[in-house]
């Protein structure tokens, strides 16, 4: 199984499926542990924090001691266009591969969402939807040429501000529990071969109103992604800024994806503050301007203290390289 993003929704997922006893989890994100983060993702705690560890190898760390059992693939990556076919495919180093049967969603925004669409469309992967923000979520079991696609429902990213976010209604956490939980039943009834309900499950916590909407018949030959095979999603170019949710940071990734070398960036950022490198990343307390930079060896990096993609592309051009 791949599930991409290990945050509110993914560590709960990742937690129930190890519990559960599945073979093999393929888990990828690409952030570190934070304090902020405690409250609501259940696998971490304040050592993981305090290390800065990426969240995909401390859940890995704690889920290896509940069932070792399982087979735990962590990667700190940037889930995008260039990578997640290959991640899909579980491509090693000998060249076998790993096929993941079920993708779940553990991402926190929109774009992520419709690219794990296109891919699993053009793959023939069933995927498990599921989105949480402030008290509310929605859950959705998607079997390619079964059941209607994301775009079928919904054709177009939501314009910005349209949506509520992680940054302007909070997440709470037994909502996320209660998304997340939801899809791991629908990951099991697919794992099982069991039939899989063609709806959408919406659900306001606070105020305790479920409500489920059947999409039987809502499949579209006119869909940009099932209907005419157009991944636009996975054709787009994976280079740029994303400001983080609810982090006060923003994510760059390079133009070219290329290796560093750690032990030169850590003595390159030693001269302009505070350094501490890992096997997984090298991360400086920039003292003249008082962010944040951690950087990872594929070349990305998340500058935190600003949301400002202009204040972030020049941290990363002074420090790392453009």
């Amino acid at each position: 199984m791949l599930l991409i993003g290990c945050g509110a929704l993914g560590t709960v997922i990742a937690d129930q499926l190890a519990r559960a006893g599945v073979g093999r989890l393929r888990i990828c994100d690409r952030d570190v542990v934070e304090e902020t983060n405690l409250q609501r993702q259940v696998l971490f705690d304040e050592s993981d924090a305090r290390a800065g560890t990426p969240k995909a190898v401390a859940a890995a760390q704690r889920l290896s001691r509940i069932n070792s059992s399982v087979q735990l693939e962590p990667h700190v990556v940037d889930v995008h266009s260039g990578n997640i076919e290959e991640l899909l495919e579980g491509r090693h180093s000998a060249g076998a591969t790993t096929r993941a049967n079920v993708i779940l969603d553990g991402s926190d925004n929109a774009e992520v969402r419709y690219l794990i669409n296109d891919a699993a469309v053009k793959q023939g992967v069933p995927w498990v939807y599921g989105g949480c923000v402030g008290t509310s979520g929605r859950v959705m079991a998607i079997m390619p040429n079964v059941s209607p696609c994301l775009r079928c429902l919904f054709p177009e990213l939501p314009a910005a501000g349209e949506l509520d976010t992680c940054d302007t209604a909070g997440v709470l956490a037994p909502a996320a529990a209660m998304v997340a939980s939801l899809q791991v039943v629908m990951a099991m009834k697919i794992l099982l071969g069991q039939p899989v309900e063609q709806q959408l499950t919406s659900f306001e916590l606070w105020s305790g109103r479920i409500q489920s909407i059947s999409t039987a018949g809502a499949r579209r030959d006119d869909c940009p992604t099932c209907g005419r095979r157009d991944f636009v999603f996975l054709n787009r170019s994976a280079a740029g800024t994303t400001t983080l949710c609810g982090r006060d940071a923003v994510q760059v990734l390079p133009t070219t994806r290329a290796a560093l070398n750690a032990h030169r960036i850590a003595a390159r950022l030693a001269a302009a503050g505070h350094t501490e490198s890992t096997q997984h990343l090298v991360r400086c307390s920039l003292t003249e301007s008082g962010l944040g930079l951690t950087v990872f060896p594929d070349g990305r990096a998340i500058i935190k203290g600003t949301t400002d993609p202009v204040v972030a592309r020049s941290i990363y051009a002074r420090y790392v390289g453009a």
